[in-house]
């Protein structure tokens, strides 16, 4: 599989799209007014303790105050091994956390004490005791090598803490990764000096901006090359690589063609449809994404598509096709929390069998960490994926103010029958000689033509003339009856 990373850096905003054989599989945007803070470490102060939900609020001079539960404190234990927060934290003292979850909707940030620090091989954790590797790494030779390689740096400079080797560790030599445990200790020990010269609420240690997260985190082997239309940002991106990704070094390209570098792949096609509620299969079928603050649930539907052999062949197909959309959406969108998958019923079990085994092999490419559960009762697939930072359309949208972010409004119907029960309220509660109607021209014209026989029964029953007055910046659920 080849990969290509292009990353598109203004003065306002930074974006970098992976993309996998030709096509976007995840796009990453990040504002320089108001970049994510994951992997930030503060000072921070502890402003309100919460003993009957095991957590405290933390004053980290961020906009809310930011939310720790008392599970996220290193060694909470507390009575009978449950975490006990009045035991772990008492109200105005300091600590060092980190941030695991940026500020979503109206939730504050979420934080940690259990700091962990991420090298491109390595993530170090100063509290902890692990010496752990990634999942992805399956071969237990390679597993093994990679644990040795650890407790053995780990004696020989008599390191605390633990470490966990990352999938790009895999195939590293040992010396790498010693250079990789050294730096990473080294940088707690900076950490750990500026919290004691600390006198009040401080930023600690900032993550990387976004185009240097990308060389550490994405830019694996299977990268041919990483393109930037920014000189500067090149430059300095060749710089980390060579101190941190030799590897990677060679590849990376400064792009200074005329054609803006996202219409290369049709970036900026694939954000616009991952936008959209709907998205067309090649099959014909289709899928519904609806993005919620509990939940994202995804309905799959054949659609146009009518196959050629019996029905259940027909759905069959149709679901697998949905899998690899499915996968490549919660990427690219940048989907997480709970995901509830509506697959089109299927009664041969094997059917099923086979698209659970499809939607774990396309999972398995994900960066996040996903945890699918089996089909339920009714035929649904649970699943939960981590999220970290917000959403796609949470980064590019906001509500619509017609709407309020339901994404329909009333019809100028139903705002007709609301206006007439107003003038029959305000009629019997207010003295007055004509009531004035304020609405936006579609209503106002309905008003005048489907409502009018009802309109004129009206304005006799109250004994009042009714007048009619277009708002042209009303929206069509808006009116204001007014007494004359």
């Amino acid at each position: 599989m080849s990969e290509e990373i292009l990353i598109n850096v203004t003065p306002p905003e930074t974006r970098v799209a992976l993309i996998e054989n030709g096509v976007v599989q995840e796009v990453l945007i990040e504002r320089t007014a108001s970049r994510g803070l994951v992997g930030n470490i503060y000072r921070g102060k502890i402003c309100r303790v919460l003993p009957g939900m095991q957590a405290a609020f933390v004053d980290a001079g961020l906009a809310r105050a930011a939310f720790l539960h008392a599970a996220d404190i290193s060694n909470g234990n507390g009575n009978g091994g449950r975490p006990d927060i009045t035991r772990l934290v008492r109200e105005g003292a300091h600590v060092v956390v980190q941030v695991v979850k940026d500020p979503l909707g109206t939730k504050g940030a979420r934080l940690t004490t259990n700091i962990s620090i991420p090298s491109r091989y390595l993530v170090y954790l100063p509290n902890g005791t692990t010496l752990g590797v990634s999942q992805r790494v399956e071969e237990e030779q390679e597993r093994q090598r990679l644990k040795g390689i650890l407790r053995k740096v780990s004696e020989e400079y008599g390191m605390e803490g633990g470490f966990i080797a990352r999938t790009a560790a895999e195939g590293i030599d040992e010396e790498a990764l010693r250079t990789d445990m050294l730096f990473l200790r080294q940088l707690w020990e900076s950490i750990q000096e500026k919290a004691a010269q600390a006198k009040g609420i401080q930023l600690l240690h900032e993550d990387l901006p976004l185009a240097l997260r990308a060389l550490r985190d994405l830019a694996g082997p299977e990268v041919e090359r990483v393109r930037i239309d920014s000189r500067s940002t090149w430059e300095k991106a060749v710089q980390f690589a060579g101190q941190f990704n030799k590897e990677i070094a060679e590849r990376i390209e400064y792009y200074p063609g005329e054609r803006p570098i996202f219409d290369l792949y049709n970036v900026e096609d694939e954000i616009q449809k991952a936008l959209a509620r709907r998205v067309e299969l090649k099959s014909g079928g289709h899928l519904i994404i609806d993005q919620t603050e509990a939940m994202t649930t995804i309905d799959v539907n054949t659609g146009g598509f009518v196959g050629h052999h019996n029905l259940e062949e027909t759905i069959f197909k149709t679901n697998l096709e949905a899998v690899q959309a499915i996968c490549r959406q919660l990427r690219l969108r940048n989907l997480g929390g709970i995901i509830i998958i509506d697959f089109i019923d299927m009664k041969e079990e094997e059917h099923k069998r086979q698209v659970m085994r499809a939607l774990e092999r396309y999972l398995a490419k994900d960066h996040a960490r996903t945890t699918i559960c089996e089909v339920s009762s009714l035929g649904l697939v649970e699943m939960t994926r981590k999220r970290t930072r917000e959403s796609l359309e949470h980064v590019l949208c906001d509500n619509c103010p017609t709407c309020g972010g339901r994404g329909y409004i009333k019809t100028a119907q139903t705002t007709c029958y609301e206006i007439f029960r107003e003038i029959l309220r305000e009629a019997r509660q207010f003295e007055s000689e004509s009531l004035l109607v304020l609405a936006s021209p579609e209503v106002i014209d309905r008003l005048l033509d489907e409502e009018s026989q009802e309109l004129a029964e009206l304005e006799q029953f109250i004994g009042k003339p009714i007048r009619l007055q277009p708002e042209s910046l009303y929206t069509q659920e808006q009116y204001d009856v007014v007494l004359v």
